[in-house]
């Protein structure tokens, strides 16, 4: 294990920013893969993003931007996949190659549409991703308040576990401090999950459901999480940890959060496909709800969750929010 990683990042958004901006103040070197010519020009000149957070100002010296995936990664020792997971498979589908042998990181909140998969299980099955040398960073941590250095809580989730420490401390600085764990596959489904809980916390504030209304939702919420996760994934876990009930609670409630939003504009009468184009950034539970509803439904036993049921009614087949939430009313408690 290298003395000084040089890390990759793969993905131009916000969190890939946010990320990077970790890395560079704590001094590593990023090699970091971005879509676009100009974006990439941007920021090796400029040290900023033009797209996302714009206020963070990175160290030229340590940063070099390319649209070059394979450049990105050459000679790196750690790689973060920070793309949406609706892009995760046009990426790297014929490049299955691209990752082997590679200590990959994950920090996409999402389910990769065209297999209905979380990501480890998509890069183990498809892009020869060891287990041994694979995890998961989440947690209640918006971009934008990393920008602004405002303290935040990662968790690094991983088997690997001297790899799990090294990025732990490669992290860790006086805005960020970083947990760790093993329940890779459990911190997994709690981020995917928690953005289809927070679409509903959306669209039951957009229907002028009520600040009590909320706190049951929530709670309710993560009951239904600890279900799903059990079945998937069963071990024992504190779903009281920052990673999954935190990671909820900042989700359904934050002005940041995007899909939060996208269950507002679900209740003002907007459709998927209009908000899908109207968003700047991808709300990862419209395009999780449907594999996650899947999952849920194909168990010998049916998971109870009428949360998940009730996004998925408006979402997948297109039912009046204000039905299906007078129903979802009545199923809490």
């Amino acid at each position: 294990m290298p003395t000084k990683p040089i890390f990759g990042v793969i993905g131009g958004g916000s969190f890939g920013t946010a990320l990077t901006k970790i890395l560079n103040d704590n001094g590593y070197p990023v090699q970091w893969y971005v879509h676009e010519e100009s974006v990439a020009n941007a920021i090796n000149a400029t040290g900023k993003n033009p797209n996302y957070l714009k206020e963070v100002s990175l160290n030229t010296d340590l940063v070099r931007a390319s649209v070059s995936l394979s450049e990105s990664l050459d000679g790196v020792s750690v790689v973060f996949l920070v793309v949406p997971s609706a892009f995760v498979h046009s990426l790297l589908h014929d490049r299955k190659f691209l990752l082997k042998d590679q200590v990959v990181f994950s920090a996409i909140k999402g389910i990769v549409p065209e297999t209905g998969q979380v990501i480890q299980e998509y890069l183990i099955d498809h892009c020869n991703v060891s287990e041994k040398t694979f995890g998961v960073i989440a947690g209640p941590a918006h971009a934008e308040e990393i920008a602004l250095e405002h303290m935040s809580y990662l968790t690094v989730a991983s088997n690997a576990t001297p790899w799990a420490i090294m990025i732990q401390q490669a992290l860790s600085n006086h805005y960020v401090k970083v947990n760790l764990t093993v329940d890779s596959i459990g911190i997994e489904y709690a981020a995917v999950l928690k953005n289809v809980y927070a679409i509903a916390s959306g669209i039951a504030d957009g229907l002028d459901f009520g600040d009590n209304f909320q706190s049951v939702l929530i709670s309710n919420a993560i009951r239904e999480m600890k279900r799903f996760i059990s079945r998937v994934h069963k071990i024992k876990r504190n779903i009281n940890h920052s990673a999954y009930l935190g990671d909820l609670l900042v989700t359904a409630y934050s002005k940041h959060s995007r899909n939060r939003q996208f269950g507002l504009l679900l209740a003002q009468g907007k459709t998927e496909n209009e908000i899908k184009q109207s968003m700047s950034m991808v709300a990862e539970g419209a395009f999780a709800v449907r594999p996650l509803y899947a999952i849920a439904k194909k168990q010998d036993r049916k998971l109870k969750t009428p949360i998940l049921d009730a996004v998925y009614e408006v979402l997948a087949n297109q039912q009046d929010p204000q039905k299906i939430f007078e129903a979802l009313k009545l199923k809490l408690t």
